[in-house]
């Protein structure tokens, strides 16, 4: 039961943190729109959140913009504990995950083999 409702809260957190970036409620110039929260791992006692970061810009884009929700950690840990009804808000530390930028990169990889496939049956016709 309890593993069930630490995935529950770290969905929770995922949800919120998201709606605060896309809302623009966290003024950091280095969070912008594109960061995309992809997993929150809560610690069995709530006493910590692991937030992973991603998007499809640039890696230095993704580096700041994690150091941006870093540095705002507390006010997000604030709203946070507004909005949820549970006994202790999780500490927060965010981290990058480069796994949107690197699904991007392999469509993009596939992508041109099917054009370079098509193009040589193309050549042979």
């Amino acid at each position: 039961m309890s593993e069930y409702r630490t995935e529950r809260v770290g969905r929770l957190i995922q949800e919120k943190i998201g709606a605060l970036i896309v809302e623009g409620k966290i003024k950091d110039p280095r969070v912008h729109p594109f960061l995309s929260i992809t997993r929150v791992s809560v610690s069995r006692d709530f006493a910590w959140a692991e937030v992973y970061v991603s998007n499809c810009k640039p890696h230095g884009d993704l580096v700041k913009g994690v150091a941006g929700l870093q540095s705002a950690a507390g006010f997000i840990q604030s709203q946070l504990a507004g909005q949820m009804h549970i006994r202790q808000t999780p500490r927060l530390r965010f981290h990058e995950d480069a796994s949107i930028r690197e699904g991007f990169g392999l469509i993009k990889k596939l992508e041109d083999l099917q054009r370079t496939e098509a193009m040589d049956r193309h050549e042979e016709d």
